[in-house]
């Protein structure tokens, strides 16, 4: 596979460039070059005048069109849920499960692992629990939640081996030894679902963990007299947020405050759910959310461009930056940097074409481009 992909303004990640094209092979992008300066003896693909960004990054979905990873964590499923995300410019997600029985967090990983195995678009498998405060279980199952003991962990790394790539936590309930557990197996530690005082919080932090869930959402707030989960966040240079822009998990304001002090630190997630009548987790959409049988706040109906162009239109920020909270700053937290989340020579050609109203046109994975 070698082509110049040209006639597109370019959203490089650090750039926007117009009269660009994007020289691309075996996979990967090998130039970034003037349209002028573009080899005449490589097949051109028409970007058809349309904008070009690297794709997009979920670290926090749970299913799509009808099929919930949560009520069935099965092949069938995840090849939705990332067929669906590709349709949407998304070239990689992490799978997400949360609190849920032990038999299920075992399968998740064990079919998230297979599926890897065979097919392109999972990043790996995020587990939202089940080791969390049950004061902010939000739409979690109380009675799944559970206190996590380091034997119980290596269980799960053992079947996760290479798949489980995020675990969400509260920071008070989790011990030195199951801190230092997951961090020797390099799995990501995102404090969420916690009740945890600032001190608490701050400590996570400092002891390792590197990112919180859905800023604002079943977490201690930020008050004057305990700054809470929220305050730590702000306050941890090492520490980045996800947070879910759809103007109801939280107000847009809100958005763009945090913006304004986590800078890079944030990130974007879609939290999207589907709907369910089964299982553990059955959800129901109600306007753009979904909420449970209880009426709680369940999940997004997001995806990653829509989020994007919320935070554009109604948050105020620059496309680029937007573009960077759904692709470089979650390449970021995963320490896949170095290959995703830009444009440039020697990354995987993975990059998605759309428009001014940033609808997704094609998606290419490793320099394979499909259009929509």
């Amino acid at each position: 596979m070698h082509y110049l992909l040209r006639n597109c303004t370019l959203y490089t990640g650090s750039a926007v460039l117009q009269q660009h094209a994007l020289l691309v092979e075996a996979g990967r992008i090998v130039a970034v070059l003037p349209e002028t300066a573009a080899p005449a003896d490589v097949p051109t693909v028409d970007g058809r005048g349309l904008n070009v960004a690297p794709a997009l990054l979920d670290l926090q979905v749970y299913g799509a069109n009808g099929q919930l990873f949560s009520v069935q964590p099965s092949l069938d499923v995840l090849t939705t849920l990332t067929t669906y995300a590709f349709r949407h410019g998304t070239t990689g997600s992490l799978a997400t499960m949360p609190t849920n029985s032990s038999a299920m967090m075992r399968t998740a990983l064990e079919v998230g692992r297979d599926f890897q195995r065979q097919q392109p678009g999972l990043l790996g498998v995020h587990l939202e629990g089940p080791y969390i405060n049950p004061v902010k279980k939000g739409a979690h199952q109380l009675e799944f939640i559970k206190v996590p003991t380091v034997a119980e962990i290596e269980e799960l790394l053992k079947i996760g081996e290479g798949v489980l790539k995020m675990m969400t936590l509260a920071p008070e309930v989790a011990t030195p030894g199951v801190v230092a557990r997951l961090l020797e197996a390099g799995v990501v530690l995102s404090a969420g679902h916690s009740n945890a005082t600032y001190a608490q919080a701050a400590a996570g932090f400092q002891a390792g963990f590197t990112a919180a869930t859905h800023l604002f959402n079943a977490m201690s707030a930020l008050q004057g007299r305990e700054p809470g989960l929220v305050g730590a966040v702000y306050d941890a240079e090492s520490a980045h947020a996800s947070i879910i822009a759809d103007g109801v998990h939280c107000d847009f304001a809100a958005v763009r405050i945090s913006q304004k002090i986590l800078g890079e630190r944030l990130f974007l997630i879609t939290d999207a759910v589907t709907d369910s009548q089964q299982g553990a987790y059955q959800f129901r959409r109600q306007a753009n959310h979904y909420v449970d049988t209880q009426g709680v706040l369940a999940g997004s109906a997001l995806t990653l461009p829509l989020a994007v162009r919320n935070c554009v239109q109604h948050v105020g920020l620059p496309l680029p930056e937007a573009l960077r909270m759904a692709s470089l700053y979650p390449a970021r937290v995963l320490g896949l940097a170095h290959e995703l989340g830009a444009l440039a020579p020697g990354y995987q050609a993975d990059f998605w074409l759309f428009d001014e109203q940033l609808h997704p046109l094609a998606t290419a994975r490793a320099g394979e481009l499909q259009w929509h």
